[in-house]
């Protein structure tokens, strides 16, 4: 078992060797940027929530029956504000960025906060393929379109009164009139519109390109929750591509399958402490290289 500084200086040279890096990022990159569902942040921003409910945090409160759309959108105003638009940059982002911006990369995200876009990765190498809290779709769906939310998600901020929004501002779907809901993919009637299938075509498209390309799979954050996406793709890749590594980056979760075990590298430790290493010696190397 190698010591993490070790790990660190072989996963730098991975990336400064590779021709091409699939990045797959889970909730555990936003988690590393302070951004938690629950401990501190839930309580400060959800106490009533929790004491009318008994809510214990973010991600389960998505699931709970509210008894009206009044009380759902109530929630769900102050959920997509506080995680969409008042969010800060998380730093592990930047420092990912500092990290790949001059190589050919490609992200494939699970996360639906647009860190990557607020952070500045390129929209065009992004492949959000849960959704968007910044999304509104039809409830049925009626048809595959998404909606930008803001404004109307502020409205129902600003007048939410008892955990209740008024009546007026329950959005409704503009072809149809049924209420609209979030786009996010928690049934078969998740709407994957235009955006997503342009997304996911350039994702495949750079993933043809893999062959016979020194690539690194590179998985931050990406736990069990929904492996098909992320990690299983990305092990069944490393194995079939023979000049493919894949590197895990993840307190938890982290594991290699035997079948590529002498072709990756686990990294169990902090993703935001990694990343910054990572970054800063990257950058001191461009720094020595231009003096």
């Amino acid at each position: 078992m190698k010591g993490s500084s070790e790990n660190i200086r072989e996963l730098e040279e991975k990336i400064e060797s590779a021709d091409m890096i699939v990045i797959g990022i889970g909730s555990g990159m936003s988690s590393a940027s302070g951004f938690d569902y629950s401990g501190e942040r839930f309580e400060r921003c959800f106490s009533d929530f929790h004491e009318r409910y008994g809510i214990t945090d973010m991600y389960s409160g998505g699931f709970y029956p509210f008894p009206s759309a009044e009380e759902y959108w109530a929630w769900w105003s102050r959920m997509i504000w506080l995680n969409r638009y008042e969010a800060g940059i998380g730093k592990p982002y930047l420092d990912l960025l500092s990290i790949v911006r001059d190589k050919e990369y490609f992200i494939i995200t699970t996360n639906v906060d647009h860190q990557l876009q607020k952070a500045g990765f390129d929209k065009k190498r992004l492949f959000y393929t849960q959704g968007d809290y910044g999304l509104f779709q039809c409830s049925l769906p009626c048809h595959q379109a998404t909606y930008d939310n803001k404004e109307a998600v502020r409205k129902m901020l600003d007048e939410q009164e008892g955990m209740r929004i008024p009546s007026s501002l329950i959005p409704r779907c503009p072809a149809c009139g049924r209420p609209m809901t979030t786009n996010l993919r928690i049934d078969d009637r998740f709407v994957q519109d235009e955006g997503w299938h342009d997304a996911a075509g350039r994702y495949e498209a750079f993933l043809r390109r893999c062959s016979g390309r020194k690539i690194l799979f590179l998985e931050l954050g990406a736990g069990m929750n929904t492996p098909g996406i992320i990690k299983y793709p990305f092990w069944k890749m490393t194995a079939e591509i023979g000049s493919a590594f894949y590197c895990a980056i993840s307190r938890d979760d982290a594991v290699i399958p035997p079948a590529i075990r002498k072709r990756s590298l686990v990294i169990a430790d902090d993703l935001g402490p990694v990343l910054a290493s990572l970054s800063g010696t990257l950058r001191d190397k461009e720094i020595g290289e231009d003096i």
